[in-house]
């Protein structure tokens, strides 16, 4: 466990940070072209990476048709959904939605993997997710003056969630440890970033781009930080320990994005909040610690 905690508490905080940046990116840039822009410039990063690293770029045919899966699902579905879903509700509540995305998790890995699940896990998984309920319905009272479009928004992000959790599921299966990680994220996020960039052109038209520092600066660090060096780590994390306990870096996530709300938002926490904030917490060093069932 220890030689992933220290990559999992660095995705933790930089994923935390991202919900307040890819609302900063929601302008007059569509969606769809930002998501886009943000993976050529991840996939050229992991490129170089791979090239220097000595890493092989080259895939079989089922390789190539796995790192397409991988690119589809993770790079191009779960982000749209996502960044549109920005539109509608805070980036808290988008945080808050994510974290469940330990129960597809492990219910995927058990499924498909036969990934055994502990008492102990269900347990802290069952306290993580009274948590993470807590800040849910916190967000929901905040924002109960435009409740269809918080519904709306909470809809794209569990189709975020779903697309996302096939995607690490995947990462834990013999075909995906047979390809170099490095490899596998430069093609799969060249073919999300592909696959972007023809729906930004079907249902938005040509190309926009932004010129504002803050939004180069911001689609920067969603690329090189958010993306080629995170995904990097937890694909390496979901490998090492599986899709369901690595997915509790998305329980953390919202605490942290709810504290730069406070900081750059002016976020007010109530003692619901924080009573979630507590409690996920709390399920999270629970399940963490927790054996595997035999």
């Amino acid at each position: 466990m220890r030689q992933v905690l220290f990559p999992f508490l660095l995705i933790t905080l930089i994923w935390g940070s991202t919900w307040i940046v890819i609302r900063d990116q929601l302008g007059p840039v569509p969606p769809s072209w930002s998501v886009s822009y943000r993976f050529f410039i991840a996939s050229a990063a992991m490129f170089a990476y791979a090239r220097a690293g000595g890493v092989s770029l080259r895939l079989t045919r089922h390789g190539a048709a796995f790192a397409g899966a991988v690119g589809t699902l993770q790079f191009a579905m779960n982000f749209n959904f996502v960044y549109q879903a920005e539109h509608y509700i805070t980036s808290g509540l988008v945080a808050v939605v994510f974290a469940l995305l330990l129960v597809p998790n492990t219910a995927l890995a058990r499924i498909f993997l036969g990934e055994p699940v502990s008492r102990g896990f269900l347990l802290g998984s069952a306290i993580a997710i009274a948590g993470v309920i807590l800040l849910f319905v916190h967000e929901l009272r905040a924002d109960e003056g435009a409740t269809e479009g918080v519904l709306l928004g909470i809809g794209l992000t569990i189709l975020g969630v779903l697309s996302a959790s096939a995607a690490n599921v995947m990462q834990a299966t013999k075909r995906a440890r047979s390809i170099p990680i490095a490899s596998l994220l430069a093609w799969a996020m060249l073919a999300g970033a592909c696959i972007d960039a023809a729906y930004a052109f079907a249902t938005s038209g040509p190309p926009v781009f932004e010129a504002r520092l803050g939004y180069v600066a911001g689609l920067v660090y969603l690329a090189l930080f958010a993306s080629a060096l995170a995904f990097t780590l937890y694909y390496r994390i979901i490998r090492a320990i599986g899709p369901g306990r690595s997915a509790y870096s998305s329980v953390l996530v919202p605490i942290i994005a709810m504290a730069l709300s406070t900081i750059f938002e002016g976020y007010r926490w109530s003692s619901l909040a924080a009573a979630g904030g507590v409690l996920a917490m709390t399920g999270l060093v629970i399940a963490l610690r927790s054996r595997p069932a035999a």
